[in-house]
């Protein structure tokens, strides 16, 4: 068994549940820190050893253009090529190609010309690095995450813009769900026996509520392992993410892995979709935001912002003798004083990178942990109002 659910809410549709893989189990919900480019970014693998998420998430994309995966497969897959033992998930590379086609690259944020040409078939875009060209279709996705090796692996898929009009969310969801056929075909027809790989499908249609919803029902429809929620506005846009997510779950499979696609900026967004059903989440926000001294704390800290987060890099915190957050067990918050680390950023130390992102990598992991306890002894919404009055 892929999945299975071990306990539900009573008054929510929040649930915990493990999802069994070949490298370890998952238990759900959880949040998935990005690796982008086979490495989270400032950490190495035994700093993750000691975070000890559920589950990393790598990129697709980024990873076919540097160093490639036939490189990647030479050293047995991406677990060997990063030193990282436990499961991971890739996606498809249908975002960053989204990214592109906005004139932007996701994960470098550098503004560019639009690089990418879209067809019924699959995509050609330039490569934001060096401007060669590639292709990418449902089989060319699923071949570079075979030879990744990921434990959980994405069908591809076109992501829609937040603000897609209706004629080209449905033009997109077509090619979407075609793909999403091809994908699983494919994929079953040419996955390695000896190396088990789950496949997930990807709900489209934008903010409109038709398609979501038919969107849902095909894709629920094929053999997937998983059913993910994608979009621009997914966690982009929170408001939003509730509305696709109250249209689309009472259509999805419950007995299968729920996953959307890039939520996680705040703590608060992870309370949302648990309480909505979900089981996966990830984000490049908490390292991302981490590098630019932006630092989670709990309700408890009086001076957090409204994403609970404290700059460390203003001048409040010269002198301050106190951890990040004093009820955190991170190794920064049990190391390190908060003049410490503002110390590191001002003085553009490199350090300060590795030990904010530490802390805010372990501080949404240690949501998760409490949030699954709290969802076991069914006390999910006391919880939730903590954080959210």
């Amino acid at each position: 068994m892929f999945f299975e659910i071990t306990s539900q809410s009573s008054k929510t549709k929040a649930r915990t549940g493990v999802i069994h893989t070949d490298h370890g189990d998952i238990e759900t919900p959880c949040f998935m820190p990005v690796g982008t480019q086979a490495t989270v970014k400032t950490l190495d693998s035994q700093d993750l050893e000691v975070l000890d998420p559920e589950i990393i998430l790598a990129n697709t994309y980024h990873l076919h253009l540097r160093p490639g995966e036939d490189l990647i497969a030479s050293f047995g897959g991406l677990h060997k090529f990063m030193n990282w033992h436990g499961p991971i998930l890739t996606d498809s590379g249908g975002f960053q190609v989204f990214s592109l086609a906005q004139g932007k690259n996701s994960e470098e944020g550098n503004e560019h010309t639009k690089l990418v040409k879209i067809d019924d078939d699959g995509v050609t875009f330039r490569s934001h690095i060096d401007g060669s060209e590639h292709r990418f279709t449902a089989e060319v996705a699923i071949d570079i995450q075979h030879k990744l090796g990921a434990d959980i692996i994405m069908a591809w898929d076109e992501c829609t813009p937040d603000d897609a009009d209706e004629a080209y969310a449905r033009q997109a969801l077509d090619r979407t769900h075609t793909w999403a056929e091809r994908s699983l075909s494919h994929h079953q027809q040419t996955e390695n026996n000896d190396k088990k790989q789950f496949l997930f499908g990807i709900v489209q249609g934008a903010q409109h509520k038709e398609l979501r919803e038919e969107s849902a029902r095909v894709i629920s429809a094929m053999d997937f392992d998983g059913i993910a929620i994608g979009g621009e506005s997914i966690g982009y846009n929170m408001q939003a993410t509730k509305e696709i997510l109250s249209w689309v779950m009472p259509i999805i499979p419950e007995n299968k892995p729920h996953y959307t696609m890039g939520v996680g900026y705040s703590p608060t967004d992870l309370f949302e979709v648990v309480e909505a059903g979900i089981d996966m989440f990830d984000c490049v926000a908490p390292t991302r935001i981490a590098r630019n001294g932006a630092l989670y704390v709990s309700p408890e800290v009086k001076e957090h912002d409204k994403k609970y987060t404290i700059t460390i890099t203003r001048a409040d915190y010269r002198e301050d003798k106190n951890p990040i957050d004093p009820s955190c067990t991170c190794q920064t918050c049990k190391n390190y004083s908060r003049a410490y680390i503002h110390h590191l950023f001002r003085a553009g130390e490199m350090l300060a990178y590795r030990l904010a992102t530490i802390h805010n990598v372990h501080f949404l992991l240690e949501i998760m942990r409490q949030m699954r306890t709290a969802i076991k002894e069914d006390k999910f919404l006391e919880m939730k109002k903590e954080w959210i009055s």
